[in-house]
C-alpha cells in the first residue's frame, strides 16, 4: 500500500492510494472464515460450507469493504503525518469499471488545501467602537414607562394619544381568539385612529396592515408576524383604558427593584442608568466585534479552492444537492469560511486557547446574571456548581459557551491590537448611526 501526492496548484492536490491484493488479502480471508463459521446455507451443515461457496457469495463485497477501510485509514494517517491543513474532506475521483480481480488497485482523491492567511493588526482603517451613554432623557423615558406599567388603569371615555386599546385580532390564516394591546399614538393611519375614537366596546375596525402602525414591531406584536404583502385586519375593540403614572414611593421601588433595594427617586434613576449602561455595553461590544469581523474579512485577501469546495458541498450533507444549489450555498457561506480561517490564524498567532475552567467559570457567570434578572442575588456556590456540572456534561452547551468565550477573547485582542476610534453617543444616536435606522 502506497500514498502519493500531486499538487495541482497552491490550493488543490490529488492523493493517489495504491493497494495491492496482498495488502488486503489476510483481512479478507479472516472475514470470510468468520462468515463460513456462521453461514447457514441450504444444503450444507452450519460451519461446514465450502470456502469456494463463501468466496463466490461474499468475496467481492468483503473485498470492497476491506479496501474502503484501508483507504480511510491510509488517508487519515497520511494527512496527520504530513500535517496537511485541508478544507472539507478528501473527495474520491469516480472510477469506472474497476476490476476487483486485478492484482492492484489505484484510487485518487481530490484535496482542497487551506490557503496561507496573513492577518494584519493593527488594521489600516480604524473601526469605530461605540460608547453609549444613558442620558437623562433616556432614563426619564424608562422611568415613565415603568410608572405607566405599574400605574392604575381606568376605563377611558375618550381615546387620546396615550389611551391603551385592547382589541380582538382577526385576519385570514391568523389564530382565533387572539387579543393584543397598543396605544393610540402608535397608530399611523389617521383613518384607523378616527374609527377607534368613534368606536364603542364591541365595534369592529377594519384596516390594511400597510401604514397601520408607525413601527413594524407593533404590527408584529399585534399579529405575531409581519406579512410579506398587506392583508386586511379586523380589530374588535374590547377595552380602552388610560394609565396613570405610579407614585415614586417605596411600594413602586419594591415592585420594580425588589424589597428595599432602592429607597429614593435619585437612587431609582441611578439604578436605571446603571442597568441601561450594562445593557448598552453588551450591544456596543457585539457591534464592535461584528464590525471588526467584517473589516477583517473585507481586508484580508486570500484565495480559496472554490471549485473543489462547491463540488464537495454537493455530497457533504445527508442528501446530495445539485451544482446550482451548491453554488448558492457556497455564496452564502463563503464569508463565514473566510472568517474561520482568519480567526484560526489569530488564535494560533496569539495563543488564544480555551480551558475547561474558563468555560465553566463563564457558564457560572451567565447563570448568576440570569438568576439576578429574576431577583435571585443570593445563589449559593453549591447550587451554581451543580448546574454548571450538568451544563458541562452537554457537548452542545459546551460548544455554545466555548464560542462565547472565544468571542470575548477576540474582542479583547481587537481592543489590544486593533486600530480603533471611540465614539460616544446616546442610545438613539447609536441605533440610527450603527444600524442605519
Amino acid at each position: 500500500m502506497n500514498v502519493t501526492r500531486k499538487d495541482v496548484d497552491a490550493l488543490n492536490a490529488v492523493l493517489t492510494v495504491d493497494i495491492k491484493q496482498e495488502d488486503v488479502a489476510p483481512q479478507v480471508e479472516k472475514v470470510l472464515n468468520d462468515y463460513r463459521k456462521r453461514a447457514d446455507i441450504p444444503g450444507f451443515r452450519k460451519g461446514h460450507v465450502p470456502v469456494g461457496v463463501i468466496k463466490k457469495q461474499y468475496g467481492q463485497a468483503v473485498l470492497v469493504d476491506e479496501v474502503n477501510k484501508i483507504l480511510q485509514a491510509s488517508l487519515n494517517d497520511y494527512l496527520n503525518k504530513e500535517k496537511l491543513d485541508i478544507l472539507g474532506n478528501p473527495l474520491p475521483v469516480p472510477v469506472d469499471d474497476l476490476d476487483w480481480n486485478a492484482e492492484a488497485f489505484s484510487f485518487d482523491f481530490e484535496l482542497g488545501l487551506a490557503p496561507e492567511v496573513e492577518v494584519k493588526l493593527p488594521n489600516r482603517k480604524a473601526v469605530t467602537r461605540y460608547e453609549i451613554e444613558a442620558d437623562d432623557a433616556f432614563v426619564s423615558e424608562q422611568l415613565e414607562r415603568l410608572q405607566k406599567q405599574y400605574g392604575a388603569i381606568t376605563p377611558a371615555d375618550e381615546v387620546t394619544g396615550e389611551t391603551e386599546l385592547t382589541v380582538g385580532v382577526s385576519f385570514e390564516g391568523g389564530a382565533e381568539n387572539k387579543s393584543a394591546t397598543f396605544t393610540a399614538n402608535e397608530l399611523k393611519s389617521k383613518k384607523a385612529l378616527t374609527a377607534f375614537k368613534k368606536a364603542a366596546i364591541g365595534d369592529e375596525v377594519t384596516s390594511s396592515t400597510k401604514g397601520l402602525f408607525k413601527e413594524e414591531h407593533v404590527l408584529r406584536r399585534v399579529m405575531e408576524t409581519v406579512p410579506e404583502k398587506a392583508v386586511e385586519l379586523s380589530l374588535t375593540l374590547q377595552e380602552k383604558n388610560n394609565r396613570s403614572l405610579a407614585e415614586l414611593d417605596q411600594e413602586f421601588f419594591d415592585k420594580v427593584f425588589g424589597k428595599d433595594a432602592v429607597k429614593t427617586a435619585t437612587e431609582c434613576k441611578d439604578k436605571l442608568k446603571a442597568d441601561a449602561m450594562g445593557h448598552f455595553e453588551t450591544q456596543a461590544n457585539q457591534k464592535f466585534v461584528n464590525d471588526m469581523t467584517e473589516h477583517l474579512i473585507d481586508n484580508t485577501k486570500f484565495s480559496l479552492p472554490d471549485t473543489f469546495l462547491k463540488k464537495w458541498m454537493q455530497s457533504a450533507g445527508e442528501n446530495p444537492i445539485s451544482a446550482e444549489e451548491a453554488e448558492a450555498e457556497y455564496s452564502k457561506s463563503e464569508r463565514g469560511l473566510r472568517y474561520q480561517l482568519i480567526e484560526a490564524k489569530l488564535i494560533q498567532e496569539n495563543a488564544l486557547q480555551i480551558t475547561r475552567e474558563e468555560v465553566e467559570d463563564f457558564a457560572k457567570d451567565l447563570l448568576k446574571k440570569q438568576m439576578a434578572q429574576y431577583g435571585r442575588t443570593d445563589v449559593k456556590d453549591e447550587e451554581l456548581n451543580e448546574i454548571a456540572t450538568r451544563i458541562m456534561g452537554n457537548q452542545e452547551e459546551v460548544k455554545r459557551i466555548s464560542d462565547q468565550v472565544m468571542s470575548e477573547k477576540m474582542r479583547q485582542l481587537f481592543l489590544e491590537k486593533g486600530n480603533i476610534k471611540v465614539k460616544k453617543v446616546t442610545y438613539d444616536a447609536f441605533i440610527k448611526e450603527a444600524y442605519k435606522k
